[in-house]
């Protein structure tokens, strides 16, 4: 689940003004908690599991099915293994998981009413809670057979995500993350998602620091080891900007184009990046959900 910057907050404030908007004080403080080793150890536990989840879930993704079965699936899964889905009745949000159908950005609610279709692409975000700690992990699929452009764009959100994660190391700073996808997605002809960003995670959901997918080398907050956020990418098939629908949630591309999104959840080491939201023991990136689009290079 992404983090909207300030202005966005706003706006959603202002559809769901009677909602409670509660956050644990890892979120409400403002403050960057630097992870232990043995709080490492339990997060990343939470985001195998998460991994998981997710993988279990984008397999069974088909023409025919509707959103509301993907919530469905994670409600059993959290079920299953006895742990607890974050979204659910987080700031208001009514559903256990996320769901993004084509010109969706993020934060789409499930329906029973949202048939998925051929040719549709779909972001499922799975965040679980384990023994207090997140896992929190995104990826975009296809439904049936798509369009070369609609993989193209996959391929790119996916590409971007990789990239992103390979400039996080001890020294570097955010604007190294955000310059590494943006330099990558905008010479191919897409764009970068501003609204909304990357964030910290731990035992909240959504920590300090913002961590966008834009900017410029050099610049922002310097990475220590222990500093646990997430890197998710929102990349556009046409323009950056976005729409927020009446329900206070659902965030659409301005133009109606296409979006896609990849997440992991991750860690910064002594020597470089720990991905926690990976089935591998060494924490190595491979693709959210562990879906990989045809001839992608970098396939685990």
């Amino acid at each position: 689940m992404i983090l909207p910057l300030r202005f966005c907050r706003l706006r959603y404030q202002r559809y769901n003004k009677g909602v409670k908007q509660s956050t644990s004080f890892y979120e409400s403080s403002g403050k960057i908690f630097i992870k232990s080793r043995a709080e490492l150890e339990t997060m990343a536990a939470a985001g195998r599991m998460a991994s998981e989840c997710l993988e279990w879930i984008v397999r069974q993704v088909e023409p025919g099915m509707t959103t509301q079965d993907i919530d469905d699936l994670q409600v059993d899964y959290a079920r299953r293994e006895g742990v607890v889905a974050a979204p659910l009745h987080y700031r208001g949000f009514p559903k256990s998981i996320c769901t993004a159908v084509n010109e969706v950005i993020c934060h789409g609610i499930p329906s029973p009413k949202q048939v998925l279709r051929e040719g549709d692409i779909i972001g499922i975000d799975v965040t679980l809670i384990v023994e207090g700690f997140h896992g929190d992990n995104a990826a975009t699929i296809p439904v049936g057979e798509v369009s070369a452009d609609a993989m193209r764009l996959l391929v790119a959100a996916l590409e971007a995500n990789r990239l992103g994660i390979e400039a996080v190391k001890p020294g570097a700073r955010l604007g190294d993350i955000g310059h590494a996808i943006q330099s990558h997605v905008e010479p191919l002809g897409f764009s970068v998602v501003r609204d909304f960003v990357g964030h910290g995670v731990g035992r909240g959901f959504h920590e300090a620091p913002q961590v966008p997918h834009y900017g410029t080398p050099g610049m922002g907050k310097r990475l220590t080891p222990g500093l646990t956020f997430t890197v998710e990418p929102m990349i556009n098939e046409g323009t950056w900007e976005m729409e927020l629908l009446r329900d206070g949630w659902t965030a659409v591309t301005a133009d109606r184009k296409l979006s896609a999104q990849y997440e992991h959840s991750l860690a910064v080491t002594e020597d470089g990046v720990r991905v926690l939201t990976v089935q591998n023991e060494e924490g190595k990136w491979e693709p959210p959900g562990r879906w990989v689009p045809p001839d992608y290079p970098k396939s685990p």
